[in-house]
């Protein structure tokens, strides 16, 4: 598969959300193809052990700020990326003002903060605007299903606003936006205690607990492994031409809740038990993405086989969670000398 070539030019590009799961590994990324980073993180979900490895290079900043507060950081720059929200279920509901006006508040701050470098700006929206579709699989042209007084709304309607923010910027021509529609993430780095599906099921294995599904575990989902998404975020932002329409990024590999927690359990080789939990409100039934638009535009798909993804996350979490190195690791974090405050 032909890849989008790597640009020669070094670039200074902001990660908002960097210290996240998914925010760290694309630091990681640019800095491997020779940019300058700066991270910008309040920390809410982002960990510090995340990002503690890039903070001796010599072209990574961190700066420890929420977004939803007025931005004022030096210099220009050429891309923003923005990943600043909460991801999973228990935490944007945890605080979800503060969640719908990160998506809302804290994206028109970054907006503004691109319009005034004249930097091209990719926005890290959801599947989850599609609600629980009628449609399936789900294609950006379709408008979704979406609760606006559920549990949910905080994030579903606060990424559609986002969105909205995003190509009315577009339209009026004060800076060029692209949009991401991220579908279910996963790989090393997630926090153990998110409340993801498999984030939850491998460290429920590995520590010899019971495996939750939630409902009959017949809903469904697709999900893409972390350098697989990555390339697709890299891809979207630089690709030469504006699509000026949304993107989906995510696995069309379908496959149930009840098959993930079945082959969590023979991967890691624990002798555990599956349980049944009552199904959150508004949890959606299905969830497949349609990457037409991708394969075409971005000449992106994802590579990485489902089994060989969650053998590494397993391997990971193994190696992180289980033996206690990730506390050590978020400990030995807390002393960062280069992190603005």
């Amino acid at each position: 598969m032909r890849r989008i070539a790597e640009q020669k030019t070094v670039k200074s590009i902001i990660v908002a959300g960097g210290a996240g799961f998914l925010g760290s590994h694309l630091c990681d990324a640019l800095l491997a193809r020779g940019h300058r980073v700066l991270c910008i993180d309040n920390f809410l979900t982002g960990s510090f052990a995340n990002v503690a490895p890039l903070c001796n290079h010599p072209r990574f900043s961190l700066l420890e700020r929420d977004i939803c507060e007025p931005l004022a950081v030096d210099g220009r720059y050429d891309e923003v990326y923005n990943l600043a929200c909460p991801a999973s279920p228990p935490s944007y509901q945890a605080d979800p003002v503060h969640t719908m006006m990160t998506n809302v508040s804290g994206t028109a701050n970054l907006l503004a903060l691109a319009e005034r470098s004249k930097a091209r700006f990719l926005q890290a929206s959801t599947s989850e605007v599609y609600g629980d579709p009628e449609v399936h699989p789900q294609a950006e042209t379709y408008c979704g299903h979406v609760s606006c007084t559920g549990p949910r709304a905080c994030y579903d309607e606060g990424k559609r606003a986002a969105e909205a923010l995003c190509f009315d910027y577009q339209r009026m021509k004060r800076i060029d936006t692209r949009v991401a529609r991220i579908f279910n993430t996963y790989g090393p780095r997630m926090q153990p205690d998110d409340g993801r599906v498999i984030s939850n099921l491998v460290v429920q294995a590995l520590t010899g607990r019971k495996l939750t599904v939630y409902g009959k575990g017949d809903q469904t989902r697709s999900f893409c492994y972390v350098s697989d998404l990555v390339r697709g975020l890299i891809a979207l932002m630089e690709v030469a031409e504006n699509p000026e329409v949304p993107v989906n990024l995510g696995n069309p590999r379908e496959c149930s809740i009840a098959e993930i927690a079945e082959l969590v359990r023979s991967m890691t080789a624990r002798r555990v038990e599956i349980v049944n939990a009552p199904l959150p409100v508004d949890d959606p039934k299905r969830r497949r993405p349609d990457i037409a638009r991708a394969r075409s535009l971005l000449r992106w798909a994802p590579e990485v086989p489902l089994e060989e993804g969650l053998r590494r996350t397993i391997d990971w979490f193994e190696q992180t969670v289980a033996d206690g190195t990730e506390r050590r690791r978020a400990r030995a974090a807390g002393n960062l000398a280069n992190v603005w405050s």
